[in-house]
């Protein structure tokens, strides 16, 4: 079964949540760290089954 993961960040200075794709864990997680610049952002990576999000999409 193929992977991809899915990063959901909040930034703080403008009040949003946001979605990003990666095809690989460590790409998502170098991400993921990038958003954490201040101290009420936050990250969450989720590894999703590819044909689960191509079904919700």
């Amino acid at each position: 079964m193929n992977q991809e993961f899915h990063v959901t960040y909040f930034e703080a200075d403008c009040g949003r949540v946001r979605t990003e794709v990666f095809d690989t864990a460590a790409d998502a997680e170098r991400f993921a760290s990038r958003c954490l610049s201040g101290e009420h952002d936050w990250a969450v990576v989720d590894a999703v089954a590819a044909q689960q999000a191509q079904a919700a999409a």
